[in-house]
């Protein structure tokens, strides 16, 4: 028996229900009983507040990995874009599955794009990269504390409190909400969070046997992309107190990487791009966080923390 745990959203008993499928399609039901635990999270149940107040990506995954710590559960499913880079002694992220879109969406009842809203609109989004990239883009739009899952988040937007919201794609996707999307939002020029679009499965160290279950469920250039991706964020010690953005692809054994870090205010960014062996992509993420910190300067991140 594999107990898996996982928030309680109805995105996130999707991406559960997803690896337990994958799990049976892979070892067939007669081999592999499977549990799904649902566990409430601090950040589930502090939706008043910016992320970026109360503690960051963390506030996702602790009490998860407290219960995959203490052997309650076997293994957690988690949005990779909510993780930390550092994680509790003991546990690791073993498994990734292939990746869903990695970019974000426009939804909105009064203009078809961010440059097509009225001046002076309101933008609901809780993500300082989002705000950061919006108020590049429209400094006149404001925009407000928009958290919950992401049917709070459109009732909000369908009772007018906000003029438009924005999305990750393939939460969209694999809620079958595809029909609600207004426009997409081009990842070349509004780049997504690291690991955004990216199911990962995170175990206790030296378990080998679930280790093995998990094997044929990880997408290897999947899992090469955030190595790049997750290495910028751990070079630049990201975490929902950072604007930044991070974004990995793979051609022909090449690993192509788009980096960007921005001020609250979208009014500095600075932003690398570079191509090199994907068997270095976590080398060449850390060097393009290295390259924009030192372009920046250590007084832009004063206001990170």
């Amino acid at each position: 028996m594999i107990k898996i745990g996982t928030r309680g959203s109805q995105l996130a008993l999707a991406q559960a229900h997803e690896v337990r499928d994958r799990l049976v399609s892979a070892h067939g039901q007669e081999k592999i009983g499977i549990e799904i635990k649902v566990i409430s999270t601090k950040g589930d149940r502090i939706l008043n507040r910016a992320l970026s107040e109360i503690g960051g990506k963390g506030l996702f995954t602790e009490e998860i990995e407290l219960q995959l710590h203490n052997g309650e559960i076997d293994i957690a499913v988690h949005s990779t874009k909510d993780m930390p880079t550092a994680l509790p002694e003991g546990l690791e992220l073993s498994c990734y599955l292939e990746r869903e879109a990695p970019g974000d969406v426009f939804i909105s009842p009064k203009a078809t794009t961010i440059e097509t809203l009225p001046r002076g609109a309101t933008i609901g989004s809780a993500s300082l990269r989002r705000q950061a990239l919006i108020a590049r883009l429209r400094p006149d739009i404001k925009t407000v504390i928009f958290r919950g899952n992401v049917q709070s988040r459109l009732r909000k937007l369908e009772e007018g409190v906000v003029d438009a919201t924005l999305l990750a794609e393939a939460g969209l996707n694999r809620l079958d909400l595809q029909h609600i999307i207004t426009s997409k939002l081009p990842v070349a020029t509004f780049p997504p969070a690291p690991g955004q679009g990216a199911i990962c499965i995170e175990n206790r160290v030296g378990d080998e046997e679930t280790k093995r279950l998990l094997a044929p469920l990880n997408h290897a250039d999947t899992a090469t992309a955030l190595a790049a991706e997750r290495s910028f964020l751990a070079g630049l010690d990201g975490s929902c107190r950072t604007p930044l953005a991070g974004h990995a692809t793979l051609a022909d054994g090449n690993l192509n990487f788009h980096g960007m870090i921005l001020s609250a205010d979208g009014k500095k960014q600075y932003q690398t791009k570079r191509t090199g062996n994907a068997h270095e992509a976590a080398a060449l993420g850390a060097d393009a966080a290295k390259q924009l910190r030192a372009e920046a300067g250590e007084d832009f991140f004063v206001d990170w923390n």
